[in-house]
């Protein structure tokens, strides 16, 4: 008897309101391993209105039935009707995603800088919250109201102020919903960095925390700012007396927006493990990202211009920025005025611009520095010097043990001039037109490029001694320097010549395909490469959008790795009041429709690329194997098809 089918009809299509997205995958828009990300938005908040200028203090205190209040003595969140939902906002800012104040970045917008504008913050908190209560003040009125699970469980109820209370701030106390959660507990430790932190960059403001469990009580009220701060944090004492500096945009820039800009506390030391934070209007960034990215750049520059200067580079020696960064601890804070983050959390920065940002005023203020300072330049050099004649010396060791015997390269390989593993990268790019644009705009100190034609052979039930047979799986192998070996191998990895191996192909379906091609041939039989952490996936974006210059800022160039982004570029275009369609889309058909400097731009250069590390995840290698058994085995037609009908639903297709 025929199984009956699920039927797939209009019926089928559900729409996820409201919240309903957070709750159903927690995991897009926050971090599921404890509920620290989801208070720290509420945090953020009150910081956001330190930041601009209306309040002193921040407390955060966590009680005994696991809920969390955060206060502050800032404006208070507006509770009147929205002109155009027709709700109270105080209600808007809760319940809805992409809603808040932080979009309109116009003279007459509420917050010039702001932690992000995702606008999805402290919904998501709502969402994921068995309780929440929140009190604004202001205006001589108090509003309160109650949700539970993100739905308004008591209405808003505005009374007026009391003698004596408050006269304006907010008040949020959160429950969050362990069920969301691996553990519900709150990461102590970590919470207190992040407060410490924010007194730190928001000179004068009193941040404090109390634990009702403990009794225990810690307030930080900072004057000295960033360079008190690495001062208590650094491994050992500094090389060269510490550098700092600021520098922001005024109104005649041409390139940023007013108030634009960084600031920075550096130090240098000969031993222990280098202390670096970063943060993007308060917002801390521990993936760093572009305004890091411009430290180094800015950095490498200044220091490099003093020693060829002063003709301190000792013949041979080539200096490469990791030399100049790598004893450098640093504490920065940049003021960006539209952000662009990596992700919910906001952990990376990938606003493009950020380089030239930081790096514009860094370069001119450390110039000037070691050209004042020169003994204390020539010891930094030394240092600078020292790291890099340490590399180089690791690569010719690493080269040596190579032996006499090694195949001949694929001359289709574009190899770099550099020999240093860690820095060097080879690129696996989908096709000869591609590859040429590679070629031309890689960096040829130490990006390799090997074009790939066709698809690329299904490995997974190939034999070892048969591997060879087909020329792009021999090229690959012979590049990389390493022999096919299964999973409970230990196989010579001392041939290795790149520290990063990436795989390049186009953002449609025929390069997902190949993609996967290429990721079956690395687990079946360069697990330990895998392991190891040197396979990467690059990610070229979809999408180039030409925007029209708006208010202060000029024309720029956005790219979009799929129609997600591209929605929200667009977004927040029309928030920004660019008139609808003044903008321009172009959709790049693969890799060979970009030109050297738009590859250079968006895919190979270490600053602003996004570069994905492949891991196994949450399933181990047998699990792993199996899955993959199921998608590429020759037999597995109808498990295949099994897989699909389960999951089906839950993947975007791009037709």
């Amino acid at each position: 008897m025929a199984t009956q089918q699920p039927k797939y009809s209009e019926s089928s299509i559900r729409v996820l309101k409201g919240l309903e997205p957070v709750k159903q995958r927690p995991g897009m828009y926050t971090r599921t391993d404890n509920p620290l990300h989801i208070i720290q938005e509420v945090i953020d908040n009150a910081a956001d209105e330190s930041l601009a200028g209306y309040g002193k203090k921040i407390a955060v205190q966590l009680h005994t039935d696991g809920s969390v209040t955060i206060e502050d003595d800032g404006r208070g969140i507006p509770f009147g009707m929205h002109p155009e939902e027709k709700a109270p906002v105080i209600e808007l800012v809760f319940t809805r995603l992409h809603a808040g104040g932080k979009f309109d970045k116009g003279s007459g917008g509420a917050y010039s800088f702001s932690g992000g504008l995702h606008g999805v913050g402290v919904s998501v908190t709502n969402a994921l919250s068995k309780r929440m209560e929140v009190t604004s003040f202001r205006d001589g009125q108090a509003a309160y109201l109650v949700f539970e699970g993100g739905d308004v469980v008591q209405k808003l109820k505005i009374r007026s102020i009391a003698s004596g209370e408050r006269k304006q701030g907010t008040v949020v106390r959160a429950w969050p919903d362990g069920k969301y959660f691996e553990t519900s507990n709150l990461p102590i430790a970590e919470l207190t960095h992040l407060l410490r932190s924010k007194a730190v960059l928001m000179p004068g403001v009193s941040v404090s925390l109390i634990i009702d469990k403990t009794k225990d009580t810690q307030s930080w009220l900072y004057k000295g700012g960033l360079r008190d701060y690495l001062m208590q944090t650094l491994p050992a004492d500094p090389y060269i007396p510490l550098f700092e500096g600021e520098g922001y945009a005024d109104s005649t820039h041409e390139s940023f927006a007013e108030g634009e800009g960084a600031q920075w506390c550096l130090a240098f030391t000969e031993e222990g493990q280098p202390v670096r934070e970063s943060f993007v209007n308060l917002i801390p960034t521990s993936a760093g990202g572009t305004h890091e990215s411009g430290l180094r750049d800015g950095l490498f520059n200044a220091v490099k211009t003093f020693i060829d200067l002063h003709s301190l580079l000792p013949k041979g020696v080539k200096l490469l920025p990791e030399d100049v960064f790598a004893r450098s601890s640093f504490v920065l804070s940049t003021k960006v005025l539209d952000p662009q983050f990596q992700g919910q959390i906001k952990e990376r920065l990938n606003s493009r611009d950020a380089v030239r940002l930081v790096s514009s005023f860094v370069r001119p203020s450390l110039d000037l520095w070691l050209n004042q300072h020169v003994a204390d330049g020539k010891k930094l050099a030394e240092l600078v010097i020292r790291a890099a004649q340490a590399r180089q010396k690791a690569g010719q060791k690493v080269e040596k043990r190579k032996g006499s015997g090694v195949a001949v390269l694929p001359g289709k390989l574009t190899d770099c001039e550099s020999k240093d593993l860690a820095n060097n990268e080879i690129f696996l790019v989908e096709g000869d037109s591609a590859g040429g644009s590679a070629k031309m705009g890689r960096n040829k100190e130490s990006q390799a490029i090997l074009p790939l034609r066709g698809k690329v052979l299904n490995t997974w039930e190939v034999e070892r001694d048969r591997l060879f047979a087909n020329n792009e799986v021999h090229d690959i192998a012979v590049a990389i320097g390493v022999d096919p070996h299964g999973p409970s191998e230990e196989p010579d990895l001392s041939g290795l010549r790149y520290g990063k191996v990436c795989i390049l192909s186009d953002a449609d379906v025929d390069g997902s395909h190949i993609q996967v091609l290429l990721l079956t041939l690395f687990f079946k039989h360069f697990p330990k490469l895998i392991e190891t952490g040197h396979v990467f996936v690059a990610r070229p974006p979809l999408f180039r959008v030409d925007a029209p210059a708006r208010g202060k800022k000029p024309a720029t160039k956005m790219y979009a790795l799929d129609d997600g982004e591209l929605t929200a570029i667009l977004d927040k275009l029309r928030k920004d009041g660019v008139r609808e369609n003044a903008w321009s889309i172009s959709r790049f058909k693969g890799l060979g429709e970009m030109n050297a400097e738009q590859l250079w731009e968006t895919t190979l250069n270490p600053d602003t690329r996004r570069l994905l590390p492949v891991q196994l995840g949450v399933l181990d290698f047998q699990q792993t194997e199996a899955r993959i058994t199921q998608l590429m085995g020759k037999g597995e037609a109808a498990a295949r098809r099994e897989l699909m009908e389960l999951h089906g639903d839950s993947i975007e297709i791009d037709i």
